[in-house]
């Protein structure tokens, strides 16, 4: 009889597993630390986090990372199955929405680099929700719509919203616990100075190879 597959992971793993003699580590950690769905504990966890990190890629496979921010709760979690972060006004690539326009898979990771030293993975699909659209959705809890603006009172653009297709922990051991600092965000600004100015200088680097 056929070895019957691992519920989670991908072809990849699995093979690559067998090669290094890694299942039965693996296989404990696909049943005893991965589910489909957000756990109350999870829940809690993202509704906490000021950071997130995304991964996606275009319908060729080129990969992008970005990174997104809020007050705590920034990420909404609207069932176990869902959850949505917004999407502010930014430098007008859409390189991580552009990417989600073409190919649906999504990673998101969650750190907490202050208090558990944890992190969290989720992956799902992810499509993309206009603001007026999210507002008019009987889907989305009524709390949720009430609570909408950072403190400065700027409104998201649009939303992604992710259905959870695999949530697990990202050990603590390499996690550097940090001191958050005093910072004021200058939410949705186009202050250069504010935004970091052209720190790595590219600007000037492409204007000396003309």
């Amino acid at each position: 009889m056929e070895d019957q597959k691992p519920c989670f992971g991908s072809e990849g793993e699995w093979k690559l597993q067998e090669r290094y003699g890694t299942q039965k580590r693996a296989q404990n950690f696909y049943a005893r630390q991965m589910i489909d769905y957000l756990n109350s504990e999870m829940q809690e966890f993202i509704q906490k986090q000021e950071l997130l990190f995304i991964a996606t890629s275009d319908s060729k496979g080129e990969c992008d990372s970005s990174f997104r921010a809020g007050l705590p709760g920034f990420v909404r979690i609207l069932n176990e199955k869902t959850l949505a972060y917004p999407e502010y006004r930014g430098n007008g690539v859409l390189a991580s929405l552009g990417n989600i326009s073409e190919n649906p898979h999504i990673g998101l990771m969650f750190l907490d680099f202050f208090k558990a030293t944890i992190g969290l993975h989720v992956n799902g699909k992810a499509r993309i929700v206009e603001n007026v659209e999210f507002l008019e959705s009987t889907e989305i809890p009524e709390e949720i719509k009430d609570d909408i603006s950072t403190e400065d009172g700027k409104k998201p653009e649009r939303w992604v919203l992710v259905e959870v297709e695999e949530a697990y922990i990202h050990c603590s051991k390499h996690i550097p616990l940090l001191t958050k600092q005093d910072k004021t965000i200058a939410w949705g600004t186009d202050d250069m100075k504010l935004k970091g100015g052209n720190f790595f200088k590219v600007d000037q680097k492409k204007e000396n190879q003309k």
